[in-house]
């Protein structure tokens, strides 16, 4: 089930806000509990039990790791629980990539491939995993006590809203939040987690799905066959696609939390006007970015380490992993070390002319993102480099490849332009701030609900008579 989807708005979404809202507060944690596991069982039943039961083990194993006194003994314990959803996670997700590079290396040595029956990928496992391991590694280093309720862990794992793409949030920051989330359920709060719905609603629907069916349609043209024109269109379509779609997908999460009193973080802020590619993982994917740093980058060393040498390689090792973790496949792994060589390269050699571009220095940021992604949509690197010859060998498309934006097309990317840079001028801040974070009056409010309806009415309608509405995030 997704978010955008009609079963989720009109039938899912609306029953369980009623029950939820009708619940006495003793009763309302289970009741989240239950509609989340119905919520991943409609899209996965048959990776339902994955899910449970390896919360059924984390649950005691940290348990039992954090009465003990003797580290070896916790540490122990902390690899079994780390061996268990590493494991799981590098089976269903990498077995296929693994056995398929063997047999390519083994057939080319005149051996017999190995014989394998390719593993259909459970939804959001990355995302869940790795919150599994913020709560083993959080409770293994005395940051937080464990949970004293099985259910209450089940509920942080398995949450809906942030369940199936995040964002990603630390045990840490969360486990208050189980005891006392009604607390915030305030009239303020339902009225903005709706908003916020509705926003990324939007932003996926009106803007992700049109400017995304064009960049299907482009990239399945061979690369040799697109003309200039037509590629820089696709990856530049490509590049709003993954953008509105995954940060819509955010907005929906955190809205549909707010709406039952949980505080989750943002996940992005305006990645494409930032001035720089570090400035770039700051806001784009932020809980990611925030656990790559939190559990790979500082255990490596983080900036504390004695040499520069050491210092790039830890930068490059962890955005190298980084690709990895989006996907089993070269493309994403190419697109991990692409932007931490960027990293490198701005703060030995180009930091210092960013630094006196001042804002204009978006321009260079959004090039290399874009180009970037460009790895990212291609599963290998001979099509990528392809792709990219198009864009920038200057000639006209052949035949079928001949690609024309029509009017809806040109209006929503002249939206998606205007919304991806809005906070370029300051004034583009304080609106978003006042959207998203400030206190309204009853007027206000009036005239927000009404715009938010309008839109919502806008999206449902367009849902139901178009056949394109994934979610990029989904396959990782």
């Amino acid at each position: 089930m997704v978010f955008s989807s009609i079963t989720f708005i009109f039938y899912f979404l609306p029953i369980f806000l009623l029950l939820y809202y009708l619940a006495d507060k003793r009763y309302k944690n289970p009741l989240i509990l239950c509609a989340s596991i119905f919520f991943y069982a409609w899209g996965a039943p048959k990776f339902i039990f994955v899910i449970l039961g390896t919360t059924v083990i984390d649950f005691f194993v940290v348990r039992l790791m954090a009465s003990m006194e003797r580290k070896r003994l916790r540490a122990l314990l902390l690899c079994v629980s780390l061996s268990i959803n590493l494991g799981l996670l590098f089976y269903f997700k990498y077995s296929n990539f693994f056995v398929e590079n063997v047999n390519k290396v083994i057939t080319h040595m005149g051996i017999h491939a190995i014989s394998w029956t390719k593993l259909i990928l459970p939804i959001g496992i990355s995302f869940y995993t790795f919150e599994t391991i913020t709560y083993v590694v959080d409770v293994y280093k005395r940051i937080h006590k464990p949970l004293r309720n099985f259910w209450d862990y089940q509920l942080y794992i398995i949450l809906f809203p942030k369940l199936i793409a995040g964002p990603i949030i630390r045990y840490h920051d969360f486990a208050g939040q189980i005891y006392d989330h009604t607390e915030y359920e305030t009239p303020d709060n339902k009225l903005r987690g709706f908003y916020r719905f509705v926003i990324g609603l939007g932003k996926k629907v009106l803007i992700a799905n049109v400017v995304g069916a064009a960049a299907d349609q482009i990239f399945a043209v061979p690369p040799n066959e697109l003309g200039t024109f037509t590629a820089w269109m696709g990856a530049l379509s490509y590049t709003f696609q993954i953008y509105f779609d995954f940060s819509g997908y955010s907005d929906m999460a955190i809205g549909l939390g707010l709406m039952m009193g949980f505080r989750f973080p943002e996940n992005f802020n305006n990645p494409y006007s930032a001035s720089s590619i570090t400035d770039f993982w700051r806001k784009w994917h932020i809980t990611l970015g925030n656990w790559m740093r939190n559990y790979l980058y500082i255990p490596l060393g983080g900036n504390r380490v004695k040499s520069k040498t050491r210092l790039f390689f830890n930068l490059w090792l962890v955005f190298l992993l980084s690709g990895l973790w989006h996907g089993a496949a070269w493309g994403f792994i190419i697109w991990g070390a692409y932007h931490g060589f960027f990293l490198i390269i701005e703060r030995t050699v180009i930091g210092k002319w960013l630094a006196k571009a001042g804002k204009f220095s978006f321009i260079y940021t959004f090039i290399v993102v874009l180009i970037g992604w460009v790895f990212f949509r291609l599963e290998y690197l001979h099509a990528s480099l392809h792709y990219l010859h198009s864009m920038f060998s200057w000639h006209t498309s052949m035949g079928a490849a001949q690609w024309e934006p029509d009017r809806e097309y040109k209006f929503v990317l002249c939206l998606a332009v205007l919304f991806s840079f809005f906070t370029l001028p300051k004034i583009g801040q304080q609106i978003q701030h006042k959207v998203y974070y400030a206190l309204l009056s009853t007027k206000a409010h009036y005239v927000m609900s009404l715009i938010m309806v309008v839109m919502l009415l806008l999206c449902a309608a367009r849902i139901t008579t178009s056949n394109f509405n994934p979610f990029i995030y989904f396959r990782f």
